[in-house]
């Protein structure tokens, strides 16, 4: 019994947004080089290009895996799937659901946004996007358990995640109602 093959993915359009942000970071990227070579001197630029490798080293696994995990996500999950647990009809529900799985993403912004881009992608609406990055930043399990309760103690960690529990609630519902992007 053979298998179909799905159609290969369509090329997005490319985004006016992301060149204009390239472009932007270059230009930073350039002048900042400049100026470490004038200040510092080929010394300084050697160490600054070695500290860049490393930083490289250190963030091309984790943005592999993200980006790879997004492409799972957006390809294994049917669109009317994600729309109809994430979109704009997905009421009350679909900004609990972003809420919880943003709380419960690890790591940092370049496991979390690869993640929302799909998740657009795949019929996300903003309120679930904005809920979703909301409660991945105020209360990520991983930071509340790494962080919070070993330094700051478990009763301040605690009032902390209970106050700040319904806030990507309510900022996906703002984000619902405000006009503009993505409507």
């Amino acid at each position: 019994m053979t298998v179909p093959h799905p159609a290969p993915p369509q090329p997005r359009p490319r985004n006016g947004a992301n060149r204009t942000s390239l472009l932007i970071v270059a230009a930073l990227s350039a002048a900042s080089g400049i100026a470490c070579w004038i200040v510092k001197g080929e010394a300084g630029m050697v160490q600054a290009l070695a500290i860049a490798w490393d930083l490289f080293v250190t963030i091309i696994p984790v943005l592999g895996a993200a980006l790879l995990l997004a492409g799972f996500v957006q390809a294994g999950i049917a669109k009317e799937t994600i729309g109809r647990w994430l979109g704009a009809e997905s009421g009350m529900r679909g900004l609990v659901v972003a809420t919880i799985a943003g709380a419960a993403t690890p790591g940092g912004p370049m496991a979390a946004f690869p993640l929302v881009l799909a998740l657009s992608a795949g019929g996300a609406d903003r309120g679930a996007m904005i809920a979703y990055v909301t409660a991945w930043s105020l209360n990520g399990f991983q930071r509340i358990l790494v962080w919070e309760i070993p330094i700051l103690g478990p009763e301040f960690a605690a009032l902390r995640f209970l106050a700040s529990l319904p806030l990507p609630i309510l900022a996906g519902l703002m984000a619902r109602r405000l006009p503009g992007w993505g409507r």
